[in-house]
């Protein structure tokens, strides 16, 4: 163990050092040093904990923090708010938000900080309703929010697209007097953008004093999740004269060359992005270009390229590959891409319904039963399809053939006239996917009762006629729905949104922003 000739007495000068390896790296050197004070007979203070806490952050050490923890129990600084900060912030940066609220739960007397971290552990953990909730806990307390607050709160919102807390917190922000704050502002330029809002987000965008490189980010990755994929190219030309593009900047920029289906100009980005800008392609850079390729058929590209990366392949290219030969048919591609997926993510029973698709779209039934029965044999299960809307501040959740709601008799009347319409107006449905082993007539009823289905017939039956319509699914919208919903838009005059996990899909007359390319 090196040593670093220290005096042994001066906890002052440990804690000088162990922070420097803590912020600078690297960070096992700071762990050490800390272990190397024990063994010398010094009592860490409430310095030396938040910076050795920091290094295991950064390391991902989990096990080390909780000795650590352990450690600063015996000293009495379980209840200091900064160490109580830290520890939360290690045991969120590691995975463990559950931890995180123990140590939050112990601590009586808290302060903004210690809101401030463990808002943030909810939100960087994937728990935005967690997050939303214990910010109006935090206000009911009497605590004032700060800037890192509302961005935070702000960013859960836009994460779990809850639009009325999203416009609260824009107001709430703006009585705080935060309305000339660039780091605010920038965060609803974000929320707005992934709420459906986009024209909100680029007015909030030009009032920017400052455009720093996450605005920018924000807005080009807002438009290309809205398929405004040329609005996006302008703004990134635009950028380019201000400020560097980093790696986050072309995944927005392939984002929305894939969304709005430009194969050349993806091409081209993605060349300029290597040769000119010196940014080595991430695996999200690699997804989108894949993506790209496949539905344009080039599958065979798409596979050279997987095979050509410098980066390893994760579980997102193989899926776009997957994907694309759902789209393309393709079943010798699509049998390849899902042995690979199986290596990564063996228990996602989504890639076996995508291969069982391509097989039941071939005709190829056999192929369909042998997946059945293996994940049967795996105790695999699809993930369930959800989609929910919000109306007067309240959400309402659908599965597929959904029952449970109150007005669950009202809304299926509606589907039944909506099945009518469509029929009317030449519509078809696609029951292809559907396993063969079910009759035809329950097959229809099954493709008609899809969760988003059910939603939009909610959001039509309680809102005035005109009133646009926001749908939110947990999983990509299925083809026949979107021919549906195109349709239903046209007969209903309305203008109706659905965001599922990959893009928003607007709408209008008949016709869908995507172009049908999703």
């Amino acid at each position: 163990m090196r040593s670093y000739g220290i005096p042994n007495t001066n906890i002052f000068l440990w804690n000088i050092l162990i922070r420097g390896y803590a912020w600078n790296g690297p960070c096992e050197a700071a762990i050490s040093l800390y272990y190397q004070l024990l063994g010398h007979g010094l009592v860490p203070d409430n310095f030396t904990f938040p910076f050795v806490l920091k290094a295991c952050s950064g390391l991902s050490a989990i096990n080390v923090g909780r000795e650590i923890h352990d450690e600063l129990r015996k000293t009495g600084w379980e209840m200091d708010v900064f160490v109580g900060a830290a520890l939360i912030d290690m045991y969120a940066k590691c995975g463990s938000v559950t931890e995180s609220r123990r140590v939050f739960d112990k601590i009586v007397n808290r302060d903004v900080v210690l809101w401030n971290s463990m808002l943030a552990a909810y939100s960087q953990n994937g728990h935005p309703e967690e997050c939303l909730k214990l910010c109006s806990e935090m206000v009911l307390g009497d605590f004032r929010p700060t800037e890192a607050t509302l961005v935070t709160t702000i960013a859960a919102s836009a994460d779990s697209a809850a639009v009325i807390q999203g416009r609260e917190l824009h107001g709430y922000s703006w009585r705080l007097g935060f309305e000339l704050n660039d780091k605010v502002k920038t965060g609803l330029v974000d929320m707005y953008a992934k709420s459906g809002n986009v024209r909100a987000a680029r007015v909030l965008f030009e009032e920017l004093m400052e455009k720093r490189l996450v605005s920018w980010n924000a807005m080009i990755t807002g438009y290309g999740m809205h398929g405004h994929a040329y609005e996006a190219l302008d703004l990134f030309t635009q950028m380019a004269e201000y400020v560097q593009p980093d790696h986050i900047t072309f995944v927005g920029v392939l984002s929305a060359c894939n969304h709005g289906g430009l194969l050349d100009k993806g091409q081209m980005y993605f060349d300029l992005m290597i040769n000119d800008y010196r940014i080595e392609p991430t695996v999200q850079h690699y997804t989108c270009m894949v993506d790209l390729l496949g539905h344009f058929n080039r599958l065979d590209e798409a596979y050279r390229l997987i095979t050509n990366m410098k980066v390893m392949p994760d579980s997102g290219v193989w899926g776009a590959l997957l994907n694309s030969c759902k789209i393309h048919g393709n079943v010798e591609l699509g049998e390849l891409a899902l042995e690979r997926l199986i290596e990564l993510q063996p228990d996602d029973a989504g890639n076996y319904v995508i291969l069982s698709n391509i097989y039941a779209q071939a005709g190829k039934w056999e192929g369909v039963a042998k997946l059945r029965n293996l994940m049967t044999e795996r105790k695999l299960r699809k993930s369930i399809a959800c989609s929910w809307i919000e109306v007067k501040s309240n959400i309402h959740a659908f599965v597929s053939a959904d029952t449970s709601h109150p007005m669950s008799g009202q809304i299926y009347a509606e589907l039944s006239e909506l099945g009518d319409l469509l029929g009317e107006a030449g519509y078809i449905p696609n029951t292809s996917p559907v396993f063969y082993d079910v009759e035809n007539d329950d097959k229809m009823k099954m493709v008609s009762s899809h969760s988003e289905r059910l939603a939009i017939a909610y959001g039509l039956i309680s809102t005035p006629p005109g009133t646009k319509i926001l749908v939110t699914k947990n999983l990509r919208v299925c083809e026949d729905c979107h021919v549906a919903i195109k349709l239903i838009s046209k007969i209903k005059e309305r203008e109706i949104t659905i965001r599922d996990v990959n893009r928003y899909h607007h709408f209008k007359d008949g016709v869908c922003s995507c172009g049908d390319y999703w």
